[in-house]
């Protein structure tokens, strides 16, 4: 299988704490992945280091096809090849129409002067509502976003991140606060969204994650303890004893 993303022996040290430890991890171009482990697992750090916001002492991390090497990369230019990311706290735009959030984010030319005469196409405003449909709130579309659920928020802040057509979404801990309903629907999101790109989840709700029903990464002091089904990985004797715990 052609990977899209490799990273190799990655290690990052924070103050003499190393987060990252000799770290190995591939994800396929339509593949739904989700990442579990105990706090200070290095989580974080690893999206950090994809994402360009951390950039680690060693090893190496491509990038698609033509194997970019995203350490060379800024934050925004590893955004324009095709990298999304989703934080815990949704961050849309409050005061602005569903609507129009979505319409900040569709995909086009983004230098000063496209921006400042932007008009919406038709195209455009046939995109906005598609994902509208897609992401559940076709009927919100002209309600300010701060009216929003905490759940129709994280759909909208998925929402805007699909509009920028990456082909790899990374997602953290999307089922925080959420109903079970609210839940359901996200489950159904990601799993969609990943028939047509990458979704790497980070995630501590093990139903959630079942619910998903993909390969799980176990982490542990930064480097990879285990990998397979989740039903393999809960039973492996070492994910037991420092993560599950019971």
């Amino acid at each position: 299988m052609n990977s899209l993303l490799e990273v190799s022996g990655v290690s990052v040290t924070f103050d003499g704490f190393r987060a990252i430890n000799n770290l190995s991890f591939t994800i396929g171009p339509q593949e739904m992945r989700a990442i579990i482990g105990p706090n200070g697992a290095g989580k974080t750090t690893f999206m950090d280091i994809v994402t360009g916001k951390t950039k680690p002492d060693t090893g190496r991390v491509v990038w698609g096809e033509r194997a970019i090497s995203l350490l060379k990369l800024s934050e925004s230019q590893i955004a324009q090849v095709g990298i999304g990311r989703k934080f815990q706290r949704p961050t849309v735009f409050e005061d602005q129409l569903v609507r129009e959030n979505l319409m900040m984010a569709v995909k086009r030319p983004r230098g000063p002067v496209p921006v400042l005469f932007f008009r919406p196409s038709a195209a455009d405003r046939e995109r906005v509502e598609e994902l509208a449909g897609e992401i559940g709130l076709a009927d919100q579309l002209d309600r300010k976003s701060g009216e929003l659920s905490h759940g129709q928020k994280q759909w909208l802040e998925i929402g805007m991140l699909l509009a920028q057509e990456p082909k790899l979404l990374l997602v953290d801990e999307p089922a925080a606060g959420m109903t079970l309903a609210e839940r359901e629907h996200t489950t159904t999101l990601l799993r969609e969204a990943a028939k047509t790109r990458a979704v790497v989840v980070v995630e501590h709700d093990m139903e959630f994650v079942r619910r998903l029903d993909c390969r799980v990464t176990v982490l542990h002091e930064g480097a990879v303890l285990a990998e397979g089904s989740l039903d393999f990985v809960t039973q492996n004797p070492e994910v037991i004893e420092v993560y599950l715990g019971r």
